[in-house]
């Protein structure tokens, strides 16, 4: 059985981890306060907050309507294999200082034909607690998609996953950039049809998300996902650049060990990680 890819056409003012059947890896060791972007967490997370989004938060189809989202975590392809918790609807959520900051981006990169695709925005605490869950056990059906060449037991020490993440905050996004006129995929790749193709592979050999090639995947937890790393080819790296130089001009900061991960500089909850649901 197939899983659709969720889409939304947004029209107004954007990491983790895959099939094999390797042997298990040991628990990892607990891990420090330190979140996905490397900023080390001190603060609990904010309460769960009521069905309306808490103050300062917009969803990013009323901010920014023409940026594409195909939000993956509520659909099963991705590196843990199922919709993750917290993740009740298919949209964005960001703060209203990150929407509008990324409303500014779109209205640039829309001028040269192109277009912003989030994967992933606002990501509730409880969201992060099942990413920690699933790397405390031996399932490893997404492996080959998502982490090919990493033992799961160290997605923790290489810094692939946190027990505090960015996304918490409000003002981190997961995303791309796809040409326009933009096709969507279609369906996901189920693990149930046969081996899942490699995140890390070039472009004609891995799953086509229609974006600009970036060398590898979204969310593929691999050397070769870190921004700068020149064994992706001058293509590749001029794309990564394009996207991270558009981001910079704006007040975004990309996470060097994965290109699509930028967090709003100037962010206003810097130490509270919310865990209201995306709805």
């Amino acid at each position: 059985m197939r899983v659709l890819v969720s889409f939304v056409l947004v029209l107004l003012p954007i990491g983790l981890l895959g099939a094999g059947c390797g042997p298990s890896e040991a628990t990892p060791s607990p891990a420090p306060l330190i979140a996905d972007d490397g900023v080390v967490e001190d603060m609990a997370p904010s309460p769960v907050q009521p069905d309306s989004l808490p103050d300062g938060f917009v969803y990013l189809r009323d901010a920014a309507p023409t940026i594409l989202q195909e939000m993956r975590y509520t659909t099963a392809y991705n590196f843990v294999g199922e919709p993750i918790d917290g993740y009740e609807a298919p949209e964005c959520v960001l703060t209203t200082r990150a929407a509008q900051a990324l409303a500014a981006v779109q209205a640039e990169v829309e001028a040269d034909g192109l277009s912003l695709k989030v994967y992933d925005c606002y990501r509730p605490q409880q969201a992060v607690n099942h990413f920690v869950r699933w790397a405390r056990n031996d399932d490893q059906t997404m492996k080959r998609a998502f982490y090919p060449e990493e033992p799961k037991g160290r997605l923790f020490a290489r810094g692939y996953i946190a027990r505090r993440s960015g996304h918490s905050r409000g003002s981190t996004v997961d995303l791309t950039l796809v040409p326009l006129p933009y096709t969507p995929p279609g369906s996901y790749p189920d693990p149930a049809d046969g081996p899942l193709l490699r995140c890390d592979r070039p472009l004609s050999e891995r799953y086509a998300e229609g974006d600009l090639d970036m060398g590898t995947a979204y969310d593929c937890l691999s050397e070769l996902a870190a921004t700068d790393n020149a064994a992706v080819g001058p293509e590749v790296l001029r794309n990564r650049r394009r996207l991270r130089a558009v981001m910079d001009r704006h007040g975004f900061r990309n996470y060097h060990k994965e290109w699509w991960h930028y967090t709003l500089r100037d962010e206003p909850f810097r130490q509270t990680f919310h865990d209201f649901p995306v709805q």
